[in-house]
């Protein structure tokens, strides 16, 4: 593969992936993810402090929700913007041709000790990002905290269910209905 392909930082994550899950996530070197996707060290540390971070999208979908969190409509309840937030998460990250990549990824993550705390701390920053967002449209410390918690979840749950190899529905759609099981579970008594 010729240096002068774009998209390093795709190709980087690429190769790191097929090396995780043929030599395991410990087994493999930096210098060998970079060789397998034709670039040198000097290049793969220009995008990546380490190799853990190869397989984290450098804040891209945090960056997507809070825009859609702030571009929701100023009528919209905290559960709702966030509901937009995840619609614009689906129509823009979480698409189809990205779907086999993200469930390989969610693999080698379960596999590995170190990449889950790493998974976990980037879903804290992620929920904390959300609560900010939505104090910044007025919404109350304690409701923001909560609907972002809640929003947080509906996340997880969509994502979990979009991985999977026998669903082939969108993110936005597993979302929603993940956000209205949320809501139903919270008018139990």
């Amino acid at each position: 593969m010729a240096r002068w392909q774009p998209d390093a930082p795709g190709r980087l994550a690429a190769a790191a992936l097929d090396l995780f899950e043929e030599h395991g996530y410990e087994s493999t070197t930096v210098i060998e993810i970079a060789e397998r996707a034709g670039l040198t060290k000097s290049t793969f540390f220009r995008y990546f402090p380490d190799k853990r971070e190869v397989l984290f999208d450098k804040g891209t979908v945090t960056g997507l929700l809070v825009e859609g969190i702030a571009s929701a409509p100023p009528t919209a309840e905290p559960l709702d913007a966030m509901a937009d937030a995840l619609d614009a998460l689906g129509r823009t990250f979480f698409t189809a041709d990205r779907r086999e990549f993200s469930g390989r990824r969610q693999a080698v993550l379960n596999a590995n000790t170190e990449l889950r705390e790493r998974e976990a701390l980037k879903r804290i920053d992620l929920t904390a990002s959300m609560i900010e967002a939505l104090n910044r449209r007025g919404v109350p410390a304690l409701t923001a905290r909560v609907a972002a918690q809640l929003g947080a979840l509906v996340w997880e749950i969509a994502y979990d269910q979009w991985i999977d190899t026998d669903n082939r529905e969108g993110f936005g759609p597993l979302a929603r209905d993940a956000l209205a099981e949320v809501r139903a579970a919270g008018a139990l008594r």
